[in-house]
């Protein structure tokens, strides 16, 4: 699959193939909805490999323009939505929401480039707020599938479950066995009453930094192929 991205700005990276390849377990079906999509890259693979219904948002029109492209290039389709999830008006519920949402802590040191600073920075969609929205518009038995800090996994769980999105099973990445988790991925379900899973963590590199089997085969099940271009078409 051959992928635009711009030259400048926010490109997506392997926490969105380790996403996408989480989610493929789950066989999703139904309305799919993308959440913060970027230049498209987790629907797009979601749409090739199964037979959905694509819907993807997102705020920064630059990156639609890309997803628009995207889809395009590769003989797929998805309504495109622009505009911020919290406020988009939708026209019907979805049995998966997914997302690589922005989840950067926002006292740290933040980029001064508009693009990535939105695609980054949790500020621009709050935890709480993010996952109330998602609430309303998954459908009964919906799935919601996400990556997201390790470190807030405590305010993470707690937000869920006060929502009534049950978190059924949750996957932390490493980097390398000795090293902690920054990344975790979870799949929560509305209206469920199973107990949670914790699966074996997902470990990156060996200790030469070469890719561990699971991960480069995320890669090669994704088979991208990135191209940096500067996009200008008017959306």
């Amino acid at each position: 699959m051959f992928l635009y991205q711009p030259t400048k700005g926010y490109a997506y990276n392997s926490d969105s193939i380790f996403l996408y390849d989480f989610i493929r377990q789950f066989k999703p079906r139904g309305r799919v909805l993308d959440v913060g999509c970027g230049i498209g890259i987790i629907s797009l693979l979601l749409s090739r490999d199964f037979d959905i219904d694509t819907t993807i948002v997102d705020k920064q029109e630059s990156m639609l323009k890309y997803a628009r492209l995207n889809y395009s290039l590769n003989n797929l389709n998805s309504k495109i939505c622009f505009g911020d999830f919290l406020e988009y008006d939708f026209e019907n519920s979805f049995e998966y929401i997914v997302s690589n949402p922005p989840f950067y802590d926002s006292s740290v040191t933040q980029s001064e480039d508009k693009h990535i600073n939105i695609a980054r920075y949790a500020h621009h969609l709050p935890i709480d707020r993010f996952i109330k929205r998602v609430k309303s518009l998954l459908s009964p038995r919906g799935r919601f599938i996400f990556c997201y800090d390790a470190k807030q996994i405590d305010r993470l769980l707690y937000i869920l479950i006060e929502n009534k999105i049950n978190p059924e099973i949750l996957r932390f990445v490493h980097s390398k066995v000795d090293r902690e988790s920054k990344l975790v991925m979870i799949s929560a379900r509305t209206n469920s009453k199973s107990m949670m899973r914790i699966l074996p963590p997902l470990i990156v590199f060996n200790s030469d930094s070469s890719y561990l089997d699971e991960a480069r085969g995320a890669f090669i099940r994704a088979s991208t192929h990135s191209i940096k271009g500067d996009y200008s078409i008017e959306y």
